[in-house]
């Protein structure tokens, strides 16, 4: 593990300034209303990187980056086949569609799942591109991991969670299909050994490199602040961040979970708590500085634009099953019950185009993509249809 940490901050061909050094800011006092300097100098990015990471709320963030992206004619670092860029393998631009390696100036947005390595994706987006990602507490993370991804074999043979962690011996095994998904998925996703050592030192290496290669990182159990700072480090506004929560679970496919097991999944996924609980600490560093006060009047009024929006555009919640638009209709995995939205009936043209773009799922945006940007060049099969990438399959071609 340590190997493998020194040889990715080596190889390093820019070295990213470090999280906490992003954490000193020229925001306002909380007694301030007035605008700094930086504020109204600077300019929204446009060059963008998110690591989306599995069962983090990243499905609602690629949706804000899918319309900001889309509204501007931007154009999107998209996979060449599938929905995803050859996961759970290490990325590599080979996987971009349209990725000649002439020129890395010609992608504005890259946002679809991958194994993370920086220096690969260094060959396909511009240098100065700001790099972003999110963590989740990992409990609620794996209690609905095992839910969601109950049909991959690493999760087919026990017969609960519980059962899971208390025969880990018998039911783990590295080269089983999906491990990844079982065990420190996080640190997975951010292309770290999800088995290596556990020890302070490694930890500590871990979220070091984390801190080198990302601008910021989320925290998705306070979803509405970090869209705040979010919003603030791109020189966005309120309305470039408002969303609809996508790829929600039915409460009737959640457990609760007892704190015996709840500490069994932490001792399981140390890494991954690790790196969860620093930069959980460093997120709050950022709001402090932000400005407590201003950041509650600002998630106030986003919550107040989404009520706003939703009473617009949707008739509510729904089950897969009632939702009558076949485009709306989020993807379904495992045990999990996925909800969606059904769009209100009578809206205007104006209306309907802003409330379809809120709620449509990874899948067919991806598709719309393809589409607005190669009509003139073979696209992929439609990611509707060509499912088989989102189900199980040997460890090298796993969702």
């Amino acid at each position: 593990m340590t190997t493998v940490i020194i040889i990715l901050c080596l190889q390093l061909p820019k070295m990213k300034i470090s999280y906490m050094y992003h954490e000193k800011s020229n925001s306002p006092t909380e007694n301030s209303f007035l605008k700094t300097e930086y504020e109204r100098s600077c300019q929204p990015k446009t060059h963008i990187f998110f690591l989306k990471t599995h069962k983090t709320g990243s499905s609602t963030i690629i949706n804000i980056l899918f319309r900001y992206g889309d509204s501007r004619n931007m154009t999107f670092a998209l996979p060449r086949i599938s929905n995803s860029f050859f996961y759970p393998k290490y990325f590599s631009p080979e996987s971009v569609k349209g990725f000649s390696g002439k020129s890395n100036q010609a992608f504005h947005i890259m946002c679809h799942h991958m194994r993370f390595q920086l220096s690969e994706v260094e060959k396909v987006m511009p240098n100065d591109t700001f790099y972003f990602t999110i963590l989740r507490n990992p409990i609620p993370l794996m209690e609905s991991s095992f839910s969601y991804f109950k049909s991959f074999k690493i999760f087919q043979s026990p017969k609960s969670l519980e059962d899971f962690l208390n025969n880990s011996v018998k039911y783990y095994k590295e080269d089983i299909a999906g491990s990844h998904l079982a065990k420190n998925i996080m640190a997975f996703d951010l292309g770290f050994n999800n088995n290596g050592r556990e020890s302070a030192k490694h930890f500590k290496l871990t979220i070091q490199a984390v801190e080198t290669m990302f601008d910021l990182v989320l925290i998705s159990d306070y979803f509405d602040e970090s869209l705040v700072i979010l919003k603030d480090r791109l020189c966005w506004t309120l309305d470039d961040v408002l969303s609809i929560p996508l790829n929600i679970r039915s409460n009737d496919t959640k457990k609760p979970l007892t704190l015996e097991t709840q500490d069994k999944i932490k001792n399981w996924n140390q890494l991954d708590w690790h790196l969860y609980n620093h930069f959980n600490k460093t997120f709050w560093n950022h709001v402090k500085r932000y400005g407590n006060k201003r950041m509650e009047r600002e998630v106030e009024e986003l919550r107040k634009k989404r009520t706003e929006i939703s009473q617009i555009c949707l008739q509510g919640e729904a089950d897969p099953e009632t939702i009558h638009d076949r485009s709306l209709k989020p993807f379904q995995s495992g045990i999990a019950k996925i909800r969606g939205y059904n769009l209100k009936l009578g809206l205007k043209e104006a209306e309907e185009h802003l409330c379809r773009k809120l709620v449509t799922p990874e899948l067919p945006y991806t598709e719309r993509l393809l589409k607005k940007q190669y009509t003139n060049s073979p696209t992929s099969k439609p990611l509707s249809k060509n499912v088989k990438q989102l189900k199980p399959r040997n460890k090298n071609g796993a969702e």
